[in-house]
């Protein structure tokens, strides 16, 4: 079985094309015009052993919210095609990652029933000049778009890059751990008989 999804999606503000292998070695081609996010979509590939490439071009001259959502956008909706009918996964995921000073928690459900909860709050503003409420944006649009459930704590830290860092790498893992097959789950891992 093959797990992998592709898009292109092109608006006034941005255009995007992205692939994704769920069953990947961890390889990442980023463009993003958006420096950090594309350091935590590279974090994110690698800790989730996912193959992603993606090329955007946005309106970064107005400020990242447009590129960085946008992203958000696509990821999830290839992480959900990529996904297929979910026979045989886990369905559930969840990890700790500390960094440095920081810890985070990430806690998934591959339910189709798209929910973001964030817990947690960061000391600064911006990480050079990426604003750092553009993680929500992110994160939010990409549960919605994956259908998935997803909560992210971040218990404490005093370094915000640090605690960005952690949470990309929890997610990753937490998602890893989610897509695994389990060869003791007949069809869908749902008492409903669908996800």
């Amino acid at each position: 079985m093959t797990r992998t999804a592709q898009i292109t999606r092109n608006t006034n503000e941005t255009k995007i094309s992205a692939e994704l292998n769920i069953d990947g070695e961890g390889k990442a081609e980023l463009e993003t015009g958006v420096p950090f996010l594309t350091h935590m979509l590279d974090l994110f590939a690698r800790h989730g052993h996912f193959d992603l490439k993606i090329d955007a071009k946005g309106d970064v001259e107005v400020d990242d919210h447009h590129t960085t959502e946008d992203i958000g956008i696509c990821l999830g909706h290839i992480f959900r095609e990529a996904l297929g009918d979910k026979k045989g996964i886990k369905r559930y995921g969840s990890c700790f990652v500390p960094m440095d000073d920081a810890l985070a928690q990430v806690v998934v459900d591959l339910s189709n029933r798209p929910h973001f909860e964030l817990k947690g709050s960061f000391p600064s503003a911006k990480v050079g000049k990426f604003d750092t409420e553009l993680v929500y944006e992110f994160l939010w649009k990409f549960a919605l778009e994956a259908r998935i459930n997803l909560h992210v704590i971040v218990h404490y830290g005093h370094n915000t890059h640090h605690m960005i860092e952690a949470v990309f790498k929890a997610m990753a893992r937490a998602l890893d751990e989610a897509v695994q097959l389990d060869p003791r789950v007949k069809g869908v891992p749902s008492t409903k008989g669908m996800l």
